[in-house]
């Protein structure tokens, strides 16, 4: 029985919609450039109608990676329906996703983390040399390199833990280009694949357990194997 989407009110997300293998193919040709403007342009358009508040996003031909902050359950999955049924025409390949999108809730100690995650995906794929030269993706306007004439700019609305990053757009912007060269630890990228592909609540116990309470399902796996049966011994005191 699959699981219905986790949705904690007031958290942010990480969101991975991988787009299906015709599509990548699709996307080599020379008309490439415009068409991820063109996905690029109605992520811009979509996150707005539907109120959905965008604090990064990266664009390649595998995939679209997002850290949203939604305002209620329907609006994240109204901003990717909507996408896929513009995509779907201008391709005639039938389905444009691999499967459903994936998200996962975030702690806000992990924002950063998941950011340059989003941001870094362009570059652990291949497509680009650093996560700021990649077009298609916020991370140019956090490091402070900004395009005006590009077509399709995405307005991104910045997590408070970004804010953190320094006092003035020029220190938060100067801070975040050196974590953005830094990357994030192995264990790190581990911890959050794991939790989106799983679709479970990336952060620590504590937090698992805070968001458990008003979260629409489960938060985190269950244990494996049968529960532990009751021992009368276990209640004795020495």
């Amino acid at each position: 029985m699959r699981l219905p989407r986790l949705f904690v009110p007031g958290q942010a997300q990480l969101v991975q919609v991988r787009f299906v293998s015709a599509l990548a193919q699709h996307w080599l040709d020379d008309q490439s450039k415009q068409l991820l403007d063109a996905v690029a342009a109605w992520l811009g358009e979509y996150t707005k109608a539907h109120q959905l508040a965008l604090h990064a996003w990266s664009l390649s031909p595998t995939q679209l990676l997002l850290l949203v902050t939604p305002p209620d359950k329907s609006a994240l999955a109204g901003v990717i329906q909507a996408i896929g049924r513009r995509l779907a025409p201008e391709l005639k390949t039938g389905s444009v996703f691999e499967g459903r999108y994936k998200s996962a809730p975030v702690e806000p100690q992990w924002v950063l983390p998941a950011q340059i995650w989003v941001e870094s995906a362009p570059v652990e794929q291949g497509y680009a040399a650093q996560a700021q030269a990649w077009p298609w993706s916020s991370a140019a306007g956090h490091a402070g390199i900004v395009e005006s004439d590009r077509p399709w700019l995405v307005t991104v609305s910045d997590h408070e833990q970004y804010w953190r990053c320094g006092n003035t757009p020029f220190d938060r912007q100067a801070n975040y280009r050196v974590k953005l060269a830094e990357g994030i630890s192995l264990a790190d990228r581990q911890r959050i694949d794991h939790a989106v592909g799983g679709q479970w609540a990336l952060g620590s116990e504590q937090y698992l357990e805070q968001i458990a309470k008003v979260a629409n399902r489960r938060v985190a796996p269950g244990r494996r194997g049968r529960p532990r049966k009751f021992d009368p011994e276990d209640q004795k005191v020495d």
